[in-house]
């Protein structure tokens, strides 16, 4: 599989083939061929799968109607005035678009095309554009709706809207903690992030137009889906005809736009099925090997506390994630250590939010570094001074994260609330 995986075929491909002659070498052909058509169907079938298509078309709505340029400019009027303020500017941007967005790479991508030409302007230096939008992008993994927490929800059959709910704390804990990096930077180098023109307060009030669509989309969907008022597929429903209305409203509905959000959706969503469906038939495969039974077993003969184990797993995350997408990472190490955790009681919601943080991490973190790459390409700043930027945010990924694993109530009091 790791063979198929470094070739360049796709994650869920490679699992799908690894697991079904993995299953047939121990089970026989016959019971391989069965087990992959009812999993296959099952899985596809299944009604908590329409939240995927649905949050991907909401996010790529939102996309097209071009409101990351007005929720950028925006933030700009209330904090560009400081030194730094384009920076906060761009994090709070980022968070914003995050939370409709769901996707790491569209959120870097799409704010990195939006702030970086007014950043250059006034005077920004490289790496602070590069390492600011790059790992500001990352947020939108961790701030509902994400769809790694959509993802790991289903692998883990943990509860996607107590997942989204504590991602929102840990989202907005990140997001300080790299307003705090700016400020560092303004501290340490006045040129390199110069105050941009200030704006009465008739402007700033005015400029609240655009941001007020982004932040009703976002209330309506995750407050009615927290109250309680309908289910989380219900709210990815909601969420997609308010983003179209929004695309109306705009002035963006055409064939153009409507074509590509829907050929976009189409594919993020037959990626995904098919990752899903291949982590399932790998899973069979390897809960048939009992290796996971074998490493709760091993782990549990050590007779160490379970929070060094949380260490070892975040260790090989870590590692792990600055090599790997963190949607592969997600499917191919679901099946391995979701036994594990349950063996040692640790809350599954808790662990899923530690588990993208330390995933975001690895998104900023060489060789790979996904965030860093897509910041780059669409910036056109070098990559090395995109990475030189991303150091100081990895201090503040590590304060944030470390709060979270010290106190995991910081997670969990939503999800708490809710039930």
């Amino acid at each position: 599989m790791i063979f198929m995986v470094l070739m360049g075929v796709n994650v869920g491909l490679s699992m799908f083939i690894t697991g079904f002659f993995g299953y047939a070498a121990i089970r026989g052909f016959g019971s391989a061929v069965s087990i992959l058509g009812t999993y296959t169907m099952s899985q596809a079938m299944s009604y908590s799968m329409t939240v995927i298509p649905l949050f991907v078309l909401m996010g790529q709505f939102v996309f097209e109607s071009g409101i990351s340029t007005e929720l950028f400019n925006s933030t700009k009027i209330w904090f560009g005035k400081k030194r730094g303020g384009l920076g906060y500017a761009a994090v709070l941007s980022c968070t914003l678009f995050g939370a409709i967005c769901g996707s790491l790479a569209a959120t870097t991508a799409t704010m990195s095309r939006v702030a970086k030409p007014v950043m250059k302007d006034h005077g920004y230096k490289d790496e602070v554009i590069g390492g600011t939008l790059a790992c500001s992008g990352t947020l939108g993994a961790l701030i509902p709706p994400s769809t790694q927490f959509i993802l790991y929800g289903v692998m883990a059959e943990v509860s996607i809207g107590d997942l989204f709910a504590a991602g929102v704390v840990p989202g907005i804990i990140s997001a300080l903690c790299f307003c705090g990096v700016i400020l560092f930077w303004t501290i340490k180098d006045k040129d390199a992030c110069p105050a941009a023109e200030a704006y009465t307060w008739t402007e700033k009030l005015k400029a609240l137009g655009g941001v007020w669509r982004i932040c009703l989309l976002f209330v309506i969907v995750l407050g009615g889906m927290f109250s309680g008022i309908f289910s989380v597929t219900e709210a990815a429903a909601i969420g997609a005809v308010l983003a179209f209305l929004i695309m109306l409203m705009r002035g963006k509905v055409n064939k153009k736009s409507i074509t590509s959000s829907a050929r976009d959706a189409i594919a993020t969503t037959g990626m995904v099925m098919i990752s899903i469906v291949g982590a399932g038939v790998f899973g069979t495969f390897i809960t048939l090997t009992k290796l996971p039974v074998a490493i709760a077993t091993g782990i549990q003969g050590l007779d160490v506390p379970p929070v060094i184990v949380v260490a070892l797993i975040i260790i090989i995350y870590g590692l792990l994630g600055c090599i790997m997408d963190t949607l592969a990472l997600i499917l191919l190490s679901i099946p391995i250590f979701m036994p594990l955790i349950a063996t040692l009681g640790l809350d599954p919601v808790w662990f899923g939010v530690i588990l993208i943080m330390i995933m975001n991490l690895g998104a900023v973190t060489p060789p790979i570094g996904l965030s860093c790459y897509v910041a780059s390409g669409v910036t056109g700043i070098e990559l090395n001074k995109v990475f030189r930027g991303a150091v100081p945010f990895l201090v503040a990924f590590m304060v944030a994260f470390l709060i979270v694993v010290l106190f995991p109530q910081v997670s969990l009091f939503l999800p708490g609330l809710l039930d």
